[in-house]
């Protein structure tokens, strides 16, 4: 019977929550910006879906960034389009891409700048979510082990120029991992696995202690309607894994009661507080 009772104080505190016993952390205080990192105009919008849900559509689509604080420790979410687009613009395939401001000018704004960002973490390898990154050479690089692989390997030319930091005999940190990755190790963070786009494409969470959890997209989705008619764009390198990544990612919307923000969306912009405004 002692051994019985033993293990059933054992048990007892595992299951009792810690604030009984009054040792409840306090939950770490978050706080998110977002920055505007360029603007893409589509002369035809129909590449974004294989079954032509867009054929022959024009659009304009926004390119975000975001700043994540917890505690003593900064996390920027995607680096956006070239700061040599700065003032001017560019057109490729069906690509019209602007930038207005870069990413250090906006971190001026609130106090920032690289050397205090910690973290630079980036959803995949493609030029509109990589084109500042090298600003950032001595943060450590997160990114999911698929996507660095093709980086690394040389098999995309651009990204391995703009991730030229963290490659090579004298690279920058890089933190890559397979699946999931808790940020800070509090959980405040995490980067979500979501391949199909790349093959080790990224979305992330983030717990926000007023406005609550809310889902950064990445480019699962590049606009709003997508999330409804499952749209795959004809250059997602896996479509198979895009549709489990949009069930996952609806899945923990759902368990979470969390907020969406399309990335690429200007729709979506309203959902967080204007630049230099952030949401906590």
């Amino acid at each position: 019977m002692k051994m019985i009772r033993t293990l059933g104080l054992v048990f007892a505190a595992l299951v009792i929550p810690a604030a009984v016993f009054g040792q409840e952390a306090a939950p770490p205080d978050i706080e998110m910006w977002r920055l505007d990192c360029g603007t893409l105009v589509l002369s035809d919008t129909g590449p974004f879906s294989d079954g032509h849900l867009y054929d022959g559509q024009t659009r304009t689509m926004t390119d975000s960034c975001y700043v994540i604080h917890n505690g003593d420790r900064y996390l920027l979410w995607d680096a956006g389009l070239s700061g040599q687009l700065l003032g001017t613009s560019a057109t490729e395939w069906i690509f019209t891409a602007s930038l207005d401001r870069t990413i250090v000018d906006q971190l001026g704004d609130i106090g920032l700048s690289p050397e205090n960002i910690t973290f630079l973490g980036l959803s995949h390898y493609h030029d509109d979510h990589i084109g500042q990154a090298s600003d950032f050479a001595g943060s450590t690089l997160l990114m999911n082990r698929r996507d660095f692989e093709v980086v690394a390997g040389g098999a995309n030319a651009s990204a391995a120029a703009a991730l030229a930091p963290w490659l090579g005999d004298e690279a920058g940190e890089v933190s890559d991992f397979g699946g999931d990755h808790d940020v800070f190790g509090d959980g405040s963070v995490t980067i979500l696995s979501m391949p199909g786009h790349t093959p080790g494409h990224s979305s992330l969470l983030v717990r926000l202690p007023e406005t609550g959890p809310v889902l950064l997209t990445g480019d699962l989705y590049h606009f709003r309607e997508q999330i409804e008619n499952r749209g795959v764009p004809v250059f997602n390198t896996d479509r198979a894994d895009t549709l489990a990544s949009f069930e996952r990612f609806l899945q923990i919307d759902q368990a979470l009661d969390a907020m969406i923000v399309v990335q690429h969306d200007p729709g979506d912009l309203e959902r967080l507080p204007a630049f230099p405004e952030s949401a906590r």
